[in-house]
């Protein structure tokens, strides 16, 4: 628990209704459940009412003690009413995953399987390697076998772009066959890859490159406008101790779409991060697992057309804090029709820029006049 995990933007959808599985991690589009209905009271907004577009959809596979429990991705929504967007009644995290309780030894019997390819060599060449057998070892066949074996570990690693690859082989015959409610709001969808995150040194050099490449492509009245705007813009924010941490963590992965830490700690914009409450299935505690970092707000706007841009102004958050049950429990009314799904909702939180005197919520993609109206 507690290790850090980064994800990165990957390559955008041919189109926003693509459709993939439960596996994939991505910004935008339509929910991949592993099932076909559910409660459409979990997808309205609970402040307005109105449908709840996709945000965020992640593979989030944890293990508790002895439990491990692979099949689990949480779904963040969010609302594009303006009076919603800015309040944490406008967004909603579901936590879907397979109703199960095994041990981790049985999960892990179980899942084996379906990491290894059924063109697998059958044959062990190290058992055949007798010391008494003094037989010349065919070496062409054998180094044939150790590359049917690389190969196997390689496909069993499934990086990111082999699974996107996959998505996006299968996704106009599933996209065809989408079923998509003219109510629901699409944002515009891209993949996710994630890393661990980089230890301090690579951090050192990211952020060294990062400001001699910006540099070096700005003229010397550029230069010193950039470095004006930066300096006003920490003032505006009246930064604190919080806020800087903050600010220090995304500079080191400035492209960073979220932060997954199931069981660790949030970086936070602010001092107070909320009140996670209690599981509403089981009754138990939440734990911080995840949350949504300004550069997914960046990246959505990029792509969106001048209608919805316009709509995704109002998301203009520091940070959304995601917590969840801290036994991932299985306790959840909210059941797929086979009852081998559960869905629970669980906590977000979301965080502004402290307002100055009085003055209007201030985000991270705050425009700049308004930061200045701040400071009068």
């Amino acid at each position: 628990m507690g290790e850090v995990i980064l994800g990165f933007p990957g390559p955008w959808a041919d189109d926003n209704l693509e459709a993939s599985d439960h596996y994939t991690t991505k910004v935008g589009g339509l929910p991949d459940l592993p099932f076909q209905n559910v409660n459409p009271t979990l997808l309205d907004c609970s402040q307005c009412g109105n449908k709840l577009c996709l945000v965020l959809q992640i593979y989030a596979p944890v293990s508790i003690e002895r439990t491990r429990i692979d099949e689990r991705l949480l779904l963040v929504f969010g609302c594009l009413t303006p009076e919603c967007g800015s309040s944490s009644l406008g967004w909603r995290v579901l936590r879907v995953q397979k109703a199960h309780d095994q041990e981790f030894s049985e999960v892990s019997q179980e899942i084996g399987p379906l990491t290894t390819s059924t063109s697998a060599p059958t044959t062990n060449w190290w058992e055949q390697l007798d010391d008494e057998n003094d037989e010349e070892v065919d070496l062409e066949e054998l180094e044939r076998a150790f590359s049917e074996v690389a190969t196997e570990v390689s496909h069993a690693k499934r990086t990111p772009s082999k699974l996107h690859s996959k998505t996006v082989s299968n996704s106009s015959n599933l996209s065809s066959a989408r079923v998509v409610d003219v109510k629901t709001p699409v944002v515009p969808c891209f993949y996710i890859y994630m890393e661990d995150k980089p230890s301090s040194k690579d951090i050192s050099i990211c952020n060294n490159y990062a400001s001699l490449s910006i540099k070096e492509n700005l003229s010397d009245a550029e230069e010193e406008k950039w470095s004006e705007e930066g300096y006003e813009y920490d003032q505006a924010l009246t930064a604190d101790r919080t806020y800087l941490k903050f600010k220090k963590k995304l500079d080191a992965s400035p492209e960073q779409c979220f932060r997954h830490s199931y069981g660790g700690k949030p970086i936070l914009a602010r001092a107070e991060d909320g009140e996670a409450g209690k599981c509403k299935a089981c009754g138990g505690s939440r734990q911080f697992e995840m949350q949504l970092m300004p550069p997914l707000l960046y990246f959505l706007q990029e792509a969106a057309d001048e209608s919805q841009k316009q709509l995704l102004e109002t998301w203009n958050w520091m940070t959304l804090l995601v917590h969840t049950c801290s036994e991932s429990c299985s306790k959840s009314s909210e059941k797929s029709d086979d009852g081998n799904w559960i869905i629970t909702e669980e906590s977000v939180f979301v965080q502004f820029e402290k307002p100055l005197n009085g003055s209007p919520k201030v985000g991270f993609f705050t425009p700049q006049h308004e930061l200045n109206l701040t400071k009068t």
